[in-house]
């Protein structure tokens, strides 16, 4: 004869845990921009996952395009409701005083991957985007043997971009046969990318190869290259890991690409707000952290740095699609 199953129970937090004192009917948000590009793929798989494990709702705003007035609207509407969090892309300095209006609310708010350096927002979470470029930049001149003229196409005026820009430039001032002949401005967008590797080219026909500050980039190289008839003459380095750049790796048409550690910098960022909603609101800094005038929030959490290529590419394409069949 055989026994029914015992009814799985389901186990009250510990009182006085983190997870006992988690209110599971709080939202926390994330404001975003660009928003159609896969690169947030794991981002949003990652944001989900971790209001998941947290037991916490959570929502995603974004627009389509980089308007930093539309981010701001967006921002705006997002504190009117009085989220328990925020979490916003650092895209602009235009973000500061709706960053600032949020903190003053008592609303924890952090930004990512871009920071607001102008803003008192909480705690910046991301790749620190120099080093992000500076890698790029080593494994680009390692693989040509450290010469040859080279182009990158980043987008000028952008704070997270000029980061990676300069990444790459001091990583190339270390190999004296290296030399940049050009900067191309891709606006993150594929046919401004695109035309700009093409007039790269047409200016230097001589060039050796193209690093890039986004996804955008190295896809618009490979347009320009294939076109060209310079595929294997002409290397990449890409940056990020949407799907169309890594199946050219998979093709030898890129070298390789520099990515940030996409899959947990959401997850952090969720950790961070709860940390400042619950154990932080408590924590013994100093008797009165309030009249201390004490910040308990790390200012930056940074996170890794890795590289795609040959060897690994097929591990990050099945992990791209899992990212949208969740």
């Amino acid at each position: 004869m055989m026994m029914a199953a015992a009814p799985s129970v389901s186990a009250a937090p510990a009182p006085g845990t983190l997870w006992s004192m988690i209110d599971g009917n709080k939202e926390y948000v994330v404001v975003n921009c660009i928003n159609t590009i896969e690169y947030w793929n794991a981002h949003k798989y990652a944001w989900k996952k971790a209001g998941e494990l947290f037991g916490v709702k959570t929502s995603w705003v974004g627009s389509d395009n980089d308007d930093t007035a539309v981010m701001v609207q967006n921002l705006e509407s997002v504190i009117s409701k009085k989220p328990a969090g925020i979490v916003v892309l650092g895209w602009d300095e235009g973000l500061a005083p709706s960053i600032n209006k949020a903190v003053a609310q008592g609303i924890p708010i952090c930004t990512f991957s871009g920071d607001v350096v102008t803003s008192k927002r909480d705690t910046w979470l991301g790749t620190n985007q120099h080093d992000l470029g500076y890698v790029g930049g080593k494994k680009y001149a390692e693989s040509v043997g450290g010469k040859g003229k080279v182009a990158i196409l980043t987008y000028p005026g952008k704070g997270l971009f000029d980061g990676r820009q300069k990444g790459f430039e001091d990583a190339f001032k270390e190999y004296p046969g290296i030399k940049v002949v050009a900067i191309g401005n891709t606006k993150t967008d594929p046919m401004v990318s695109i035309q700009a590797a093409k007039d790269i080219l047409v200016r230097n026909p001589d060039l050796n190869g193209f690093v890039c500050c986004d996804a955008t980039g190295a896809m618009g190289a490979v347009t320009a290259v294939k076109e060209a008839k310079l595929v294997g003459k002409v290397d990449i380095i890409g940056l990020d890991r949407d799907s169309d750049t890594l199946n050219m790796i998979k093709q030898g048409v890129i070298k390789g690409t520099i990515i940030q550690d996409d899959a947990t910098m959401l997850y952090w960022a969720m950790f961070d707000l709860i940390s400042a909603n619950y154990y932080l609101r408590t924590a013994l800094l100093s008797t009165d952290n309030k009249a201390a005038g004490a910040k308990l929030t790390p200012n930056r959490i940074e996170t890794s740095i890795n590289y795609i290529d040959k060897s690994n590419v097929d591990l990050y394409l099945a992990a791209n699609k899992i990212y949208v069949s969740k």
